[in-house]
């Protein structure tokens, strides 16, 4: 379909001087091109506001409130809106549960599912398939059988919530070698339950869907006296519940269950749960700014100071909350969550920071600590947040904003290696006027992704380069997409497991680099990074250029590189990001499994028992679980015990997508949070409408 921009959408005032004017000649040297920012100085492309965007179609401005009304009547207590709890069950409802546990025969162990050991010996079987074929990480294949692929994610997945099922259910953390779960805080919130609960929606694990949804029915509850932090509980639980809500009622056939609300299959628990669970967390933002504290008190609903850094939040926690409670505004008709949220934005903003880099913390008073910038961790989520805003609501001031800051980071972030001219996202530590430093955490891999999502809204690139407002500008978003997720991807390869460390170095030149020295403003952005070939094993190149340091080769099973896969196999087509994920997925295979050999537990890929001796029957083992590890640069790679929550909700969730059609929930119509749980787009009204501009600069 052609790529256009709707004709009827609402009116905006004026409030985007950087999609209207800080691309126009007022910026401009003398030949008519920006100074100092490597760009090509061609006109912005960006809609005016009376053709407002090619990602928000007129379906979405009717998505309703939930049931068509707010379903809490507001009560109040103190300065903030509350809402009574529905009460639902009884003691009716009581007894269809214990009868429905009595009948449940033996397929229950208790109240948990015997795991599906089958799947464990077939994945293991797999596995060690894998040692003899070797990968091939040069790229695109022929005849690939994605769906066949799908199904080892989903197998992953199954085996890996199981395991959790079986051995630390209820619990916010869990250990697959231990064999035991771990709390958070006392009593615990379910953390991984909630997290996990739309990929099983989304992998059609029906059985296992009903599981959670009883768990959390029966004992997801808020009234522990100790703190939580704001943005996990936020972006995990609000999220997970939210996501749960969406999925269970736009794709009903997706894991269908029967609950206590015929006809809307998860729709009145989930709903209750997260307007009860916001409720509480609306405390945090009673700060003197409205900049929430870094923790609340779930059972007082008092926000908590952080003990670190002077009092500070990392910025990126502070503000990612918005994705979720504006859309829990709309569900409820509730405005305050919106507004609640949306004010921090503001409070942000009119600080004015240099080219949209925001510093590394912000104290709940509404003011940076600091001066280090970071595209990641603890900057990360702010820069993702700002284009999801604008995707989710098509509110423009967010658009704004995230153009303004993609700018700062080609200015002053953006660095090439020394021999093979890879392009890095290093930091600044001591601030704008500081050193650049040539090093890239994991987290900054979500980038890539989100710059292309940011290009095209998600539509297919082909598509999108048909719009008459298509310009040298976006061709150029889209290749420094592409060479972040080139280097990105190098991260991996350069490692013995073929995972990638926490953190990466970079030889550079003294000093780096910058974009504006590689293109000053009279050449166009271009790719000169040279091929990853993975054959040559030698430290020259590439390799010598990626520089490894033993206390940064943990892998925490992160999800933001498949992440970026997804987002960029998705607009551009392309099957060699498809072909890098699938060798990452293998990656985690075979370097990751704890496997069962005749009860003893292991963590290995070589065939040997846990006593060092060799298995006299290698292939009679089963995984039962994948864990992190303490370094990815030696085989076998040390673990660390531990799987992390976003390996069930985030990283088995990409690459499921990833090998996934296209068409199934597609980009054009979803946003996903910071947790991977997807949300609709949607048009504001009413009272749920941007609530500020910005200041002029």
């Amino acid at each position: 379909m052609s790529y256009s921009f709707p004709q009827a959408t609402p009116s905006f005032p004026s409030q985007h001087p950087y999609g209207d004017n800080y691309w126009r000649a007022a910026s401009r040297s003398p030949n008519g091109r920006l100074p100092g920012y490597g760009l090509s100085g061609q006109p912005t492309g960006l809609p005016s506001p009376n053709r407002l965007s090619p990602f928000l179609n007129n379906n979405r401005a009717t998505l309703p409130l939930y049931k068509d009304k707010p379903y809490f009547a507001p009560k109040r207590t103190g300065p903030r809106s509350r809402r009574r709890k529905a009460l639902y069950g009884g003691i009716a409802l009581f007894i269809l549960m214990v009868l429905w546990y009595c009948l449940s025969g033996p397929t229950w162990n208790g109240r948990v599912k015997t795991p599906d050991s089958a799947k464990g010996a077939e994945l293991w079987e797999w596995v060690q398939g894998l040692e003899k074929e070797g990968s091939d990480k040069s790229g695109k294949q022929k005849n690939v059988d994605w769906d066949a692929r799908r199904e080892r994610v989903r197998d992953a997945f199954i085996v890996s919530w199981d395991g959790y099922e079986k051995y630390g259910w209820g619990f916010d953390e869990f250990s697959p070698i231990a064999k035991k779960g771990t709390h958070m805080i006392p009593g615990g919130l379910g953390y991984i339950i909630v997290d996990a609960l739309d990929t099983m929606m989304i992998m059609n694990l029906t059985s296992r869907v009903q599981h959670a949804r009883d768990w959390i029915q029966n004992s997801l509850h808020y009234d522990q006296d100790s703190q939580v932090n704001t943005f996990e509980t936020t972006i995990r639980i609000l999220g997970g519940l939210l996501s749960a809500h969406y999925i269970s009622t736009k794709y009903p056939n997706l894991a269908p269950i029967s609950d206590d609300d015929t006809g809307s299959p998860g729709e009145d628990l989930y709903i209750e749960k997260a307007a009860d669970l916001a409720d509480r967390l609306l405390g945090a933002f009673d700060s003197q700014s409205g900049v929430p504290f870094a923790g609340v008190n779930l059972n007082t609903s008092e926000g908590v100071v952080s003990q670190l850094n002077g009092g500070a939040s990392s910025t990126a926690e502070a503000t990612a909350l918005q994705l979720e409670f504006k859309y829990l505004a709309k569900l409820t008709g509730e405005s305050e969550y919106w507004q609640v949220a949306e004010k921090v934005m503001q409070v942000v903003d009119n600080q004015k920071v240099e080219d949209g880099l925001v510093p590394a913390y912000i104290h709940p008073d509404g003011k940076f600590r600091g001066e280090s910038i970071s595209v990641g961790n603890r900057g990360d989520s702010y820069y993702e947040y700002l284009i999801k805003q604008y995707l989710q609501t098509s509110e423009l001031i967010y658009k704004d904003m995230w153009d303004q800051s993609l700018m700062g980071i080609r200015k002053h972030l953006v660095t090439y290696s020394q021999q093979a001219q890879l392009t890095i996202l290093g930091e600044r530590p001591d601030g704008l006027r500081g050193s650049l430093i040539p090093k890239m955490d994991h987290p900054t891999c979500f980038l890539p992704g989100t710059i292309a999502l940011g290009v095209t809204g998600g539509l297919p690139l082909s598509d999108a380069k048909k719009s008459p407002e298509w310009s040298r500008r976006q061709d150029e978003e889209m290749l420094l997409a592409q060479e972040l997720m080139k280097t990105c991807w190098a991260t991996y390869l350069t490692t013995k497991t073929g995972l990638a460390p926490e953190i990466a170095s970079f030889a550079t030149d003294q000093p780096p680099k910058t974009m504006t020295d590689m293109y000053p403003p009279s050449l166009p952005l271009k790719s000169v990074s040279q091929s990853l070939d993975t054959e040559d094993k030698s430290q020259s190149g590439w390799r010598a250029d990626i520089q490894l340091q033993n206390m940064e080769l943990y892998n925490l099973q992160r999800p933001e590189t498949i992440e970026s896969l997804f987002y960029i196999y998705r607009i551009t087509g392309d099957e060699t990001y498809r072909e890098w994920g699938w060798e990452i997925f293998k990656s985690f295979m075979k370097h990751t499994p704890v496997v069962e050999y005749d009860n003893h537990y292991r963590f290995t890929s070589q065939h040997k028992r846990s006593d060092g001796t060799a298995s006299s029957s290698p292939s009679s083992g089963r995984i039962v679980g994948f864990t992190s590890l303490d370094n990815a640069n030696i085989v076998p790679p040390l673990r660390r015990d531990n799987m992390e929550g976003c390996w069930l909700s985030e990283t088995l969730k990409y690459f499921y997508l990833l090998f996934s059609d296209r068409e199934f929930i597609p980009l054009e119509d979803h946003v996903f949070n910071t947790e991977a749980h997807p949300f609709p787009r949607f048009q504001p009204s009413g009272e749920l409408r941007t609530g500020w501009k910005r200041q002029e600069r």
